[in-house]
């Protein structure tokens, strides 16, 4: 099953994507910008197989469900999330403000 839902926060939308799959679930927020994404995220991927797409990009563990994911800190983050200021440790939902 796959969920989609809007969510805002500080007046602005972000889209919600939840995927149910055996044994786990992918979680993941967006804006038009970036994302932030559960532990199947490969942040060392994005960051050098796929340099030339400049992904804006973090990555937080242990989260099980979305609002788990917006109050997490962020495990890893992309070198072109830390150009708009996103960091280790920032919480989901500071990182995705950062994102619009």
């Amino acid at each position: 099953m796959i969920d989609l839902s809007p969510i805002e926060i500080n007046g602005h939308t972000f889209l919600a994507v939840s995927v149910l799959l055996p044994k786990t679930t992918l979680l993941a927020i967006t804006s038009d910008k970036g994302y932030i994404m559960c532990g199947a995220l490969d942040v060392g991927l994005l960051n050098d197989k796929l340099k030339d797409r400049k992904i804006i990009a973090g990555r937080a563990v242990g989260v099980r469900t979305i609002e788990q994911l917006l109050d997490a800190p962020l495990e890893s983050v992309t070198m072109e999330a830390e150009e708009l200021g996103i960091h280790r440790g920032m919480i989901g939902r500071d990182a995705l403000l950062k994102m619009i």
